[in-house]
């Protein structure tokens, strides 16, 4: 294990303590949790991800209005209206 520093404020101090003797389980253990479901859900993309997906949609949608970038409130006031 790596030892690591954190500031908490004092209620989220409190609060972890509290639930740790509710628990029966240490601070740390608390936090090693929370931190392991947080990467777990995390939807983290790396850039390169996110640059390979963003090439490999270019020219898969066609239509649409061509002035969208130059005139997109006009646009959406008329969406709007229908």
């Amino acid at each position: 294990m790596v030892r690591t520093q954190i500031q908490l404020t004092k209620a989220q101090a409190a609060g972890l303590k509290e639930l740790a003797v509710a628990e029966g389980r240490s601070m740390a253990d608390l936090v090693r949790t929370s931190v392991d479901t947080l990467l777990k859900n995390a939807d983290h993309v790396s850039r390169s991800e996110l640059r390979k997906r963003a090439l490999a949609v270019i020219g898969r949608h066609r239509g649409g209005p061509r002035d969208l970038a130059v005139r997109h409130d006009q646009h959406l006031e008329k969406a709007a209206r229908r």
